[in-house]
Formats: C-alpha cells, sequence, structure tokens
C-alpha cells in the first residue's frame, strides 16, 4: 500500500501554474495515483474565446491523460478551475471562489512561474516575487492548510559553483523591491536591473532568487519545503517515455537540429548536461508535499532535484546520442542531416556562422511565399537564435549541488514509494532516455506520423546529395575564377596537372 498515494486521498489541493508543463503532469499524477482525491483547484487565467471549463477539457483530453480516463472517468469532477490572474491584485479571484479555497485547501503546490529569460524585470518580480508573497499571504488564512510546497529553480543560485540545500540571501530585500516596482518607470527599471542582478545572468534566475528569500520570510507557521529542479525535459517513464509539449530550452534545440536550422550551438562538451525528467520531478514533488505535511519539519527544507552530481551526462555525450537518434528516427519536412563534430572547446552541429542557421529559413520562407502562405521562419529561427544565446551560460558551465535532504527523503520511503513516486535519477539510463526524448519531440510536439520515417530518410538522402552537388559546383566556379584572377593559382594547377 502506497503511503504518499493513500495521504493524497480526500484531499482538496490548490495547484498554480496548473497549465503549464509541470503543472499538467502533476495532475495527471495526482489522478492517476489518488484517484479518490476531493478536488485539485487551478488558478487559470481568463483567455478570449475559451471558457474555463473548455480550458480544462484540452488539458484533460489529450494524450497525457490517456490513462487518468481510464483509471478515474470522472476526472473532470475532480478538476476546478477558478478564474485568476497572478498579475492582480488578490489574483482577481472572485470573493465566493476565494472562500472556498481559504476554507478548503488542504495542500499547496506553487508551480506558477514565468520562465522567460529575458523577460522584463519588472514582470518577472511581478509573477516570481510578488505573486509567492501573495500566495503566501493566503495560505496563512487557510485553516486546512497542512503544506505549501514552492518550485524554484536549482539555478536560482547559479551565480555560485557549489549549492547547498538552503536559502541564499540576495544583496536587496526582496520587499524593498516589490514596493519600488510599484512606482519605478520602465526607464528607471531598465536602467537599475543590470546593478541589481550583479553575477545573476538574467532575470529569471534572479527573481526566484528572490521568491525563496520571499518563501523564507513570509513562512510564518505553516509547514513550507523548496523543490529546486534543474533543467526539466521529456518524461522518463511516465504516463510514458518521452511526452513532452512546448519548445522551451532542449526541446526547441531538437526540433532546430532535426529539421536541419539549427548549425551549431556553443557549448562544452565536458560541462555536465544537468537534464531531470519531468515525472521524476513531479514524485519528488509528491513525496516531499507527504513528508512535509506528515512529518512537519522544524524548518523549511530544500529539496534538490538535479542528476549532475548522482548521475551525470555531459553535453558532448548528450549531442552524440541525440545525433543517432536523428540518423534512425529522421524529422520530416528537415532541410538538411546535421552531424557533429566534438573538440575541447566546443561542439560543433556543421556550423560556420548565423548565416548557416538563417540560410534554410529563409530559403523555405521564399518557397511558403511563392505558394500563397505566410513566411515564418526566419522570424522563429530569429527567436531560436536568441533562446540559445541565452543558453549559452548554461551549456558552457557545471554546477555542484547537494542532494542531502533529497536523499534523505528516498530513505523515508516504502519500497512500495520507492517503485510509485520514483525519483532516484541513478537508476535512468541516459542513452534511452535521449532517444526517447526524441521520439517524444517527433511524436507528441510535431506531431508526426511515425510511419512516415522511411520516407523521411529518402527525402533527407536527396537534400544531402542537392547539398553535395550545390557544394560541388560552388568550389568548381570559385576555383575558376580563382585561377582566372590569380597568376599563383594558375602555376599550382598546371602543376598539378603536369
Amino acid at each position: 500500500m502506497s503511503m504518499i498515494a493513500a495521504f493524497y486521498g480526500g484531499k482538496s489541493i490548490l495547484i498554480t501554474g496548473a497549465t503549464g508543463f509541470l503543472g499538467k503532469v502533476l495532475i495527471e499524477k495526482l489522478c492517476r495515483t489518488s484517484p479518490d482525491l476531493k478536488v485539485i483547484y487551478i488558478l487559470v487565467r481568463p483567455k478570449a474565446g475559451h471558457t474555463l471549463q473548455q480550458r480544462v477539457s484540452q488539458i484533460i483530453n489529450s494524450k497525457l491523460f490517456e490513462k487518468v480516463r481510464e483509471v478515474c472517468p470522472n476526472v473532470h469532477e475532480k478538476i476546478r478551475a477558478i478564474s485568476a490572474d497572478l498579475n492582480q491584485n488578490d489574483f482577481a479571484i472572485s470573493k465566493e471562489d476565494m472562500q472556498e479555497l481559504l476554507s478548503c485547501t488542504n495542500i499547496i503546490f506553487h508551480c506558477a512561474a514565468t520562465v522567460r529569460f529575458d523577460d522584463h524585470l519588472r514582470h518577472a518580480v511581478q509573477l516570481n516575487v510578488t505573486a509567492t508573497q501573495q500566495l503566501l499571504f493566503m495560505a496563512s488564512q487557510m485553516p486546512k492548510l497542512e503544506a505549501f510546497i514552492h518550485i524554484s529553480t536549482a539555478f536560482s543560485n547559479c551565480n555560485l559553483k557549489h549549492i547547498d540545500e538552503v536559502i541564499y540571501p540576495c544583496s536587496v530585500e526582496p520587499k524593498k523591491i516589490i514596493d519600488s516596482m510599484e512606482w519605478w518607470d520602465d526607464a528607471i527599471v531598465d536602467e537599475i536591473a543590470p546593478k541589481l542582478m550583479g553575477d545573476w545572468p538574467n532575470t529569471y534566475t534572479y527573481t526566484k532568487a528572490l521568491g525563496e528569500m520571499v518563501v523564507q520570510q513570509e513562512s510564518g507557521n505553516l509547514n513550507i519545503a523548496i523543490i529546486r529542479p534543474s533543467i526539466v525535459g521529456a518524461t522518463w517513464q511516465e504516463p510514458f517515455p518521452g511526452w513532452v509539449d512546448n519548445l522551451n530550452g532542449p526541446n526547441g534545440m531538437i526540433v532546430a537540429a532535426g529539421r536541419g536550422f539549427l548549425r551549431a550551438i556553443r557549448a562544452s562538451p565536458l560541462a555536465v548536461a544537468d537534464l531531470i525528467p519531468v515525472d521524476t520531478v513531479i514524485n519528488l514533488t509528491l513525496a516531499v508535499g507527504w513528508y512535509t505535511a506528515v512529518h512537519r519539519p522544524k524548518s523549511t527544507l530544500i529539496y534538490h532535484c538535479t542528476s549532475g552530481n548522482l548521475n551525470p551526462c555531459n553535453w558532448g555525450k548528450m549531442g552524440c546520442q541525440v545525433l543517432s537518434t536523428f540518423e534512425k528516427i529522421p524529422f520530416e519536412k528537415a532541410f538538411r542531416r546535421p552531424h557533429a563534430d566534438f573538440t575541447a572547446n566546443t561542439i560543433t552541429v556543421h556550423y560556420r556562422n548565423a548565416v548557416s542557421h538563417r540560410a534554410p529559413a529563409m530559403i523555405y520562407d521564399i518557397y511558403l511565399w511563392l505558394t500563397g502562405r505566410k513566411p515564418r521562419m526566419t522570424k522563429l529561427m530569429n527567436r531560436l537564435l536568441r533562446t540559445i544565446s541565452m543558453l549559452e551560460y548554461f551549456i558552457n558551465r557545471s554546477w555542484e549541488w547537494s542532494t542531502y535532504n533529497t536523499e534523505m527523503l528516498m530513505s523515508e520511503l516504502s519500497p512500495e514509494d520507492q517503485r510509485i513516486f520514483n525519483f532516484d535519477v541513478r537508476q535512468l539510463n541516459w542513452l534511452e532516455y535521449i532517444e526517447n526524448y526524441v521520439l517524444g519531440v517527433k511524436k507528441y510536439l510535431l506531431k508526426e506520423d511515425m510511419a512516415g520515417i522511411p520516407e523521411a530518410k529518402q527525402h533527407l538522402r536527396r537534400l544531402q546529395n542537392i547539398y553535395y552537388l550545390f557544394n560541388t559546383v560552388f568550389f568548381l566556379i570559385a576555383w575558376r575564377l580563382l585561377i582566372a584572377r590569380s597568376q599563383i593559382a594558375r602555376n599550382v594547377w598546371f602543376f598539378i596537372m603536369w
């Protein structure tokens, strides 16, 4: 009998960020393992043309919830969407909904955040700091609340090399920054942002560090825990391998490389690619929720959900496996078949400069224009290049995260819970995981038919032949022009021929 699954039975659970990647997997796992839970409240921002129930139905009817619909046929009745906007005071929740949340909630999973690295500091502070403060104030008014679980990031302290499971202070108190954002105009915020962030590379990591300080300062008598996942990737095991639904992080790079648009990334092959499967994060999250509510630790515990210290995989090894998978299962509509050269300081995927990235996109846009469709690839490529530029900080460095609390929690679980809520990343086979990852991107994100792989291979062979022919013709023309203009080149040519 699973103690964790039984714990969530009959509980009323509030989840922020429920429509995001982490939130969806969290809802799925809860409903599948604890189908007798009472209700899951999810805060959903109103969206033009869609009712709250339509947005919930869209999530529940997706491929991700296939097993849940079998185990819990009335899953629609278990999820209660509440209109809310984390950018507004009190989240713009109605009085009736607020009263229900305050009087009924047993567990809070705070997953909501802006994960954009280049987000404006004002917006990042609002979602990652102020919203956390407001949610903690709500939690302090909930008489039935048993645990508050805050999802942060392992990179909240990426300005350090070694990171322990503690909350590190920032140079400026988060309350002062929150107050300042109310009267500073955008020009002042833009000017002062670099000084505030200091060694932090972007507004995301900086405001997540501030959010942790808020949790520490505003916790009061609440039972709180913080989880710090590293780079969250596709599912490892549950509900099936390779599920992914967004272009964030590695997903966008896999798509771009598979389609032949991405020709290079500037990364250190020996740097640890601290990727962590999303289902591993969720299993740890649910275990932490149980432990925090039942054992009530005297202080706020931080749990690192990372792979680098327990089962490291560097970017060089990962890149090789991704490209190896492309050979077996090429993407449809690919422009070139990527290949890689690995050197001491950089990973190059047939790279010269940014033009080699944009050229295929521009050619494809011309094709779209000629066929009466809207050109879009150049815009997407520019966005991708900006994203990769922001990721370079993380793919050229390695960090050391202590995992004492995470390993302690693992030892506290029964064998049954260790199986059902497995977050032991040491069991992860990276080669198998990366292959399933690429397959998942192709199948679930791009919606490509796996039966089309033979045609895709033929398509890539044709493109490769065209590519070689183009290079040969280009070389011959360049050589002919060189001979015509250079006496030295002519002398070399005559020497070779005679």
